[in-house]
Protein backbone atom coordinates (compact mmCIF):
# COMPACT_ATOMS: atom_id res chain seq x y z
CA UNK A 1 0.00 0.00 0.00
CA UNK A 2 1.28 3.12 -1.00
CA UNK A 3 2.77 5.50 1.84
CA UNK A 4 -0.17 8.88 1.83
CA UNK A 5 1.62 12.75 0.44
CA UNK A 6 1.92 14.98 3.27
CA UNK A 7 -0.33 17.03 3.20
CA UNK A 8 0.93 20.04 5.30
CA UNK A 9 3.13 23.03 4.44
CA UNK A 10 5.82 23.71 6.60
CA UNK A 11 7.87 27.21 6.90
CA UNK A 12 10.48 25.49 5.82
CA UNK A 13 8.86 25.03 2.54
CA UNK A 14 8.02 28.74 1.86
CA UNK A 15 10.27 31.23 0.65
CA UNK A 16 12.21 33.54 3.45
CA UNK A 17 14.76 36.05 3.09
CA UNK A 18 16.39 38.45 0.38
CA UNK A 19 18.74 35.71 -0.80
CA UNK A 20 15.89 33.66 -2.14
CA UNK A 21 13.42 36.07 -3.22
CA UNK A 22 16.68 37.90 -5.72
CA UNK A 23 17.14 34.18 -6.59
CA UNK A 24 13.86 33.98 -7.62
CA UNK A 25 12.88 37.36 -9.47
CA UNK A 26 16.86 37.54 -10.62
CA UNK A 27 16.62 37.29 -13.88
CA UNK A 28 17.02 33.78 -14.87
CA UNK A 29 13.73 32.87 -13.93
CA UNK A 30 10.07 30.90 -16.11
CA UNK A 31 7.40 30.98 -15.70
CA UNK A 32 3.57 29.59 -16.41
CA UNK A 33 0.34 30.96 -16.31
CA UNK A 34 -2.80 30.17 -16.02
CA UNK A 35 -5.66 32.86 -15.82
CA UNK A 36 -5.80 34.26 -12.47
CA UNK A 37 -2.49 32.74 -10.91
CA UNK A 38 0.93 32.80 -12.34
CA UNK A 39 3.62 30.91 -11.78
CA UNK A 40 7.10 31.81 -11.64
CA UNK A 41 10.05 29.31 -10.97
CA UNK A 42 13.95 29.03 -10.91
CA UNK A 43 15.64 25.87 -10.48
CA UNK A 44 18.82 25.96 -8.63
CA UNK A 45 21.15 23.57 -6.65
CA UNK A 46 19.70 21.95 -3.23
CA UNK A 47 21.34 22.97 0.05
CA UNK A 48 22.02 20.92 3.14
CA UNK A 49 18.68 20.46 4.95
CA UNK A 50 16.68 22.71 3.01
CA UNK A 51 12.83 21.56 0.99
CA UNK A 52 13.47 20.78 -2.38
CA UNK A 53 10.41 22.77 -3.25
CA UNK A 54 9.98 26.05 -1.71
CA UNK A 55 7.00 28.49 -2.29
CA UNK A 56 6.12 32.24 -1.97
CA UNK A 57 2.60 33.77 -2.66
CA UNK A 58 1.71 37.17 -3.53
CA UNK A 59 -1.29 39.16 -4.00
CA UNK A 60 -0.99 42.76 -5.04
CA UNK A 61 -2.54 45.97 -3.42
CA UNK A 62 -3.26 47.24 -6.45
CA UNK A 63 -5.59 44.31 -7.17
CA UNK A 64 -7.66 44.59 -3.92
CA UNK A 65 -7.40 46.92 -1.68
CA UNK A 66 -8.74 45.19 1.56
CA UNK A 67 -6.24 43.06 3.38
CA UNK A 68 -8.96 40.53 4.38
CA UNK A 69 -9.39 39.84 0.23
CA UNK A 70 -5.47 39.52 -0.39
CA UNK A 71 -5.64 37.36 2.30
CA UNK A 72 -8.25 35.07 1.07
CA UNK A 73 -6.77 34.63 -1.95
CA UNK A 74 -3.61 33.96 -0.42
CA UNK A 75 -5.23 31.45 1.61
CA UNK A 76 -7.05 29.58 -1.28
CA UNK A 77 -3.54 29.80 -3.41
CA UNK A 78 -1.49 28.14 -0.12
CA UNK A 79 -4.58 25.33 0.15
CA UNK A 80 -4.68 24.76 -3.78
CA UNK A 81 -0.63 23.98 -3.48
CA UNK A 82 -0.63 21.90 -0.03
CA UNK A 83 -3.43 20.00 -1.52
CA UNK A 84 -1.52 19.23 -4.95
CA UNK A 85 2.22 19.75 -4.33
CA UNK A 86 2.63 16.02 -4.60
CA UNK A 87 2.44 16.12 -8.42
CA UNK A 88 5.58 18.11 -8.62
CA UNK A 89 7.63 15.49 -5.80
CA UNK A 90 7.17 13.07 -7.23
CA UNK A 91 8.90 14.60 -10.40
CA UNK A 92 11.50 15.29 -8.45
CA UNK A 93 12.18 12.90 -6.74
CA UNK A 94 14.19 11.88 -9.90
CA UNK A 95 16.64 15.21 -9.33
CA UNK A 96 17.41 15.10 -5.82
CA UNK A 97 20.06 16.65 -6.01
CA UNK A 98 18.35 20.16 -7.26
CA UNK A 99 15.69 22.91 -5.77
CA UNK A 100 12.35 24.78 -6.62
CA UNK A 101 11.73 27.87 -5.74
CA UNK A 102 8.23 28.56 -6.87
CA UNK A 103 6.07 32.10 -6.64
CA UNK A 104 2.47 32.01 -7.25
CA UNK A 105 1.15 35.65 -8.28
CA UNK A 106 -2.48 36.89 -8.13
CA UNK A 107 -3.47 38.66 -11.91
CA UNK A 108 -6.86 39.18 -11.65
CA UNK A 109 -8.45 42.22 -9.63
CA UNK A 110 -11.64 39.69 -8.75
CA UNK A 111 -11.99 36.86 -6.19
CA UNK A 112 -12.67 33.64 -7.96
CA UNK A 113 -14.01 30.06 -6.02
CA UNK A 114 -11.93 27.64 -4.17
CA UNK A 115 -12.61 25.06 -6.88
CA UNK A 116 -11.54 27.73 -9.84
CA UNK A 117 -7.96 28.40 -7.67
CA UNK A 118 -7.52 24.93 -7.18
CA UNK A 119 -8.00 23.67 -10.52
CA UNK A 120 -5.59 26.13 -12.21
CA UNK A 121 -3.03 25.61 -9.99
CA UNK A 122 -3.19 21.50 -10.55
CA UNK A 123 -2.90 23.07 -13.51
CA UNK A 124 0.11 25.00 -13.29
CA UNK A 125 2.26 21.87 -11.24
CA UNK A 126 0.93 19.57 -13.95
CA UNK A 127 3.20 21.84 -16.79
CA UNK A 128 6.03 22.52 -14.27
CA UNK A 129 5.80 18.62 -13.34
CA UNK A 130 6.18 18.01 -17.16
CA UNK A 131 8.95 20.85 -17.56
CA UNK A 132 11.47 18.43 -15.45
CA UNK A 133 10.71 15.51 -17.16
CA UNK A 134 11.95 16.72 -20.29
CA UNK A 135 14.70 18.83 -19.23
CA UNK A 136 15.84 15.67 -17.06
CA UNK A 137 15.69 12.95 -20.18
CA UNK A 138 18.66 11.65 -21.68
CA UNK A 139 19.17 12.80 -25.29
CA UNK A 140 18.30 9.61 -27.65
CA UNK A 141 21.41 8.67 -30.16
Amino acid sequence: MPSQPSLTLSQAERIAGKKQVDALFGGHNHSLSAFPVRLVYVEQALCDGEAQVKILVSVPKRYFKRAVKRNRVKRQLREAYRHNKHILLERLSSVPDRQMLLAFIWIDNRLHDSATVNQRVTGLLERLAERIDSENQPLAE
